[in-house]
């Protein structure tokens, strides 16, 4: 490979294979080899690799090759001048670029990564390079890459890193190549989704389910936080006990108290007996509130002091009981404005804010949507004793360009509406339109005309801060210290910044 390039094919099982042919006169004139397994217009999808090193390229290509669906071509190239060759002789979606490999284009970095944008025109641009320098990667970014990715790559995070960015920057055809990105890492506890933001919140899961202490989930409504929840005692030593789900939200407040806590015989009219409260029928096992800041202030107290003691008194009972429970709690909303506001008591969010958890919303893991949408359908075309044959092209592209304000649960209403509604077959992004009742056609099909935007409600400066700083650190698969470069600032800045947030996103 070091004098030349070869193309790398993916054959009808999926697995990575080489093909050789001598090229025109004019590539052997740059000690060029050329492998041709199918035309261009078998193709359904083209990714470039520029990589001098050959060992370190082909390992790349094999761990790509894995992941990447049927008909995928990479073509493999030493050095710029061979990509710029190739790049003026047909189009590529995806170009990895190792910055060390450029050197024959320019002596600059910046300048032969701009350049070689310039030539990539409508193709997704990432920088490789041995180590995460943050220089590099902001050097490269300013300069037109769309991502900076470290070596060794990883092929499955890759090419899921690969369909994020297919959708944050619009390239529908770089998306359509991603589709297996997330075989055999989709599933965790409950969770579906192998997105790099999705892969933080398992390790984050299967690191702190064995402890004791609180844990504080955060996220916008539909993002799974009784999901969260269900993970964490199932896979915690406390798994074999009971896990006892309360919504603060959903009890009027006179009730909450007896519904946490218990009710003592003859404590109001019509207690005739003994009631356990759900802090003690989740005894030695997890006791889970929801929506913790809607609980009333007054509650607030008497539930401080059971994290305090582990003890508890029934209503209208004058002893206590010991009781062992976790607790998680979750909420949508941002416990530091609710503090402000004094509507949550700031010693009981210390107290309960021990392990913290945040979901990402559905809009920054878009590599997950489809992967989603194919485990709904199928679930519910077997509960409905229809066949569906996947979604057409035009309708994954819909799904994958649209805001998701309700998240998951958004996603899954859809996806069993399409089912009762239809039939079976390819499902199109017209079906997909008739679905969309709920939303009133935030869905549109691709084909639709464009039509006039409404104007989105202003949010605070912090939170359209928060969002910016949120999507950088997502942008870089969690990443703080490329993040605060590529948004000039410093990392203690994001950190601080976190902290006073209580990494809450802002709610829906």
């Amino acid at each position: 490979m070091r004098n030349g390039l070869f193309t790398l094919f993916i054959n009808n099982q999926g697995k990575p294979g080489f093909a050789q042919q001598p090229v025109q006169d004019d590539k052997k004139r740059n000690g060029g080899m050329a492998m041709h397994s199918r035309t261009d217009s078998e193709a359904t999808g083209r990714l470039l690799l520029i990589d001098r090193d050959e060992d370190c390229a082909r390992a790349i290509t094999e761990t790509l090759g894995e992941s990447l669906g049927a008909a995928t071509r990479i073509s493999v190239v030493a050095g710029g001048r061979q990509a710029a060759d190739l790049l003026r002789e047909r189009p590529f979606d995806i170009v990895l670029a190792d910055l060390s490999s450029l050197s024959d284009f320019s002596e600059r970095t910046d300048d032969a990564v701009m350049r070689l944008v310039r030539l990539a025109e409508g193709a997704l641009v990432v920088a490789l390079a041995d180590g995460a320098s943050v220089s590099a990667a902001v050097g490269a970014m300013r300069a037109g890459a769309h991502d900076y990715v470290a070596k060794p790559i990883n092929g499955p995070a890759m090419v899921a890193r690969i369909g994020e960015l297919a959708q944050r920057h619009g390239k529908a055809k770089a998306l359509s190549i991603e589709a297996r990105a997330a075989q055999g890492l989709s599933d965790f506890a409950g969770f579906i989704g192998a997105s790099s933001a999705m892969q933080f919140v398992y390790e984050q899961i299967g690191r702190i389910a064995a402890s004791a202490a609180p844990v504080f989930i955060t996220g916008e409504s539909g993002t799974g936080k009784d999901v969260c929840a269900e993970a964490l005692h199932s896979q915690g030593p406390r798994a074999n006990k009971r896990l006892v789900a309360i919504n603060c939200a959903a009890i009027p407040r006179d009730l909450m108290e007896s519904e946490l806590f218990g009710v003592a015989r003859g404590a109001f009219t019509g207690a005739h007996e003994d009631r356990k409260g759900a802090a003690e029928l989740a005894d030695g096992g997890t006791l889970f509130l929801d929506e913790i800041g809607e609980m009333d202030l007054s509650l607030q107290s008497k539930l401080l002091r059971f994290l305090q003691t582990g003890t508890l008194s029934r209503v209208g009972e004058a002893g206590v009981r010991n009781v062992d429970v976790r607790v998680i709690c979750a909420t949508n909303r941002n416990p530091m404005q609710l503090i402000g506001e004094k509507k949550f008591r700031e010693d009981l969010f210390y107290r309960l804010h021990v392990l913290p958890i945040h979901l990402p919303p559905l809009r920054q893991r878009p590599s997950d949507i489809l992967v989603l949408a194919r485990h709904f359908l199928a679930k519910y075309a077997a509960e409905e004793r229809k066949v569906f044959a996947g979604f057409s092209a035009e309708a994954a592209v819909t799904l994958a360009s649209a805001e998701w304000p309700g998240n998951v649960r958004q996603l899954q209403n859809l996806v069993r509406r399409l089912v009762v509604m239809f039939d079976g077959g390819e499902v199109t992004a017209a079906m997909l339109a008739n679905a969309d009742i709920e939303s009133r056609g935030t869905i549109a099909s691709a084909e639709a005309a464009p039509r006039v935007e409404k104007r989105s409600a202003i949010l605070p400066m912090w939170q359209q801060e928060q969002r910016i700083i949120e999507d950088a650190i997502a942008s870089f698969g969690g990443n703080v210290s490329l993040a605060a470069a590529a948004l000039e600032i410093s990392p203690s800045t994001i950190y601080r910044k976190r902290q006073g947030w209580a990494e809450m996103a802002v709610a829906s």
